[in-house]
């Protein structure tokens, strides 16, 4: 009885010392940033337009706060206002569900060149794998170069003046990219994980079908049930150490990986891109990408994040095929399953190669020998599931 009342009485302790930490913020969706050039800028300027954009959240929640980024603008950008929405149909939403966000209790903002900010927390009844509509006011300025996404896999409409959550929504417009929209946050009194997703063009999503939310991280979302939070942050193109699009992971890790909310665990399954643009290094080149995984673990770890390594899946048949380049990726890929460091393997590898063809994807799951097709995403996705559950 004793026993009983004292472990109540630490119980309710722990409650009333720990209560300021007991609300976390945590994300139940991102994206990576990037400059964007004029080959993925609307026809015509943002400014005194509004933009709906479309996301696929992981976990729900009851109170939220969207950060926006203007990391790589131009210039400042004025928004007048920023209210989301259950989507519906392509741009339609569910205007009894509209919500308008506040920055500093106001509707308008700007967002300063070089940096990103938060909305005010705000209720919301955000439902776990949910379709969620972000409608961006802008003002008169906008940067000829925006901050934005460039492979969204979802459309983005554009109307020109301001648009209202109850009046008709006919796109001048629709382009396949994000603008501004960083991060989607849920508060919460019980810590879920979180896993961030570190990847190029076959995290990003090449070769799904726009629209359908078919990448394999939103195959891991589903797989795990909505009860976990997963953070794409591949860019297409990208590269580890240096080449490739926008910035190299190593360079925006901090602030892709590190700076999310509430991550515990973050897959590595980069590599490709700088395999395929080796020019007569390739085993120079598989040495540094290893040494850039030691890092990275090394930072994530610091950070209390577990770290689960991909092995780079077969491109035979693409134009990054050599028997150099190919040598590379068994290289790093044997590092990677024999890895002491990391806290997990996934075997994407292993997964979607053809067996009597181990350097060439399987058939049905190859989009153009590089990148996977929806069939073959969605495998990857359950094998991460199993691995992360």
């Amino acid at each position: 009885m004793k026993r009983h009342i004292f472990l109540t009485s630490l119980l309710a302790l722990t409650m009333a010392v720990g209560g300021a930490k007991a609300q976390d913020w945590q994300g139940t969706w991102a994206t990576a940033v990037e400059w964007t050039g004029q080959g993925d800028m609307p026809k015509e300027s943002l400014s005194n337009r509004s933009c709906r954009m479309i996301i696929h959240v992981s976990t729900g929640g009851n109170t939220l706060r969207l950060q926006l980024s203007n990391v790589f603008g131009s210039s400042d950008t004025d928004i007048r206002s920023v209210y989301v929405a259950d989507a519906g149909e392509a741009q339609q939403i569910d205007v009894k569900s509209a919500k308008y966000l506040t920055f500093n209790g106001k509707k308008n903002v700007t967002l300063k060149k070089g940096e990103s900010l938060y909305s005010d927390e705000f209720a919301y009844n955000l439902k776990p794998l949910q379709l969620l509509s972000i409608t961006i006011n802008y003002g008169d300025r906008t940067p000829e170069n925006a901050t934005s996404h460039r492979g969204s896999r979802t459309t983005s409409y554009i109307i020109s003046g301001e648009s209202k959550p109850k009046s008709y929504y006919d796109p001048q417009e629709k382009v396949d990219h994000w603008y501004n929209i960083a991060a989607l946050e849920v508060k919460t009194t019980q810590k879920a994980p979180v896993v961030a997703c570190l990847g190029n063009s076959i995290t990003d999503g090449r070769g799904t079908t726009t629209n359908k939310q078919n990448r394999w991280s939103d195959f891991l979302a589903e797989g795990l049930g909505g009860k976990v939070g997963v953070l794409n942050l591949g860019i297409g193109g990208n590269a580890v150490i240096k080449g490739g699009l926008s910035e190299p992971a190593l360079k925006r890790f901090d602030r892709d990986i590190l700076g999310q909310q509430g991550v515990t665990s973050l897959i590595i399954f980069e590599g490709v891109n700088d395999i395929g643009g080796a020019k007569n290094d390739s085993e120079q080149r598989a040495n540094d990408l290893i040494a850039a995984y030691r890092e990275m673990m090394a930072k994530a770890h610091n950070k209390g994040i577990k770290v689960y390594l991909g092995t780079i899946t077969p491109f035979k048949g693409n134009g990054y095929y050599t028997i150099f380049h190919e040598a590379a990726r068994q290289y790093v890929n044997d590092w990677i399953r024999n890895c002491k460091e990391c806290d997990g393997i996934i075997d994407f590898d292993a997964l979607v190669r053809d067996p009597n063809d181990p350097a060439k994807l399987k058939a049905e799951f190859s989009d153009d020998w590089l990148h996977l097709n929806p069939k073959g995403y969605e495998a990857m996705g359950k094998l991460a599931a199993e691995k992360l559950k």
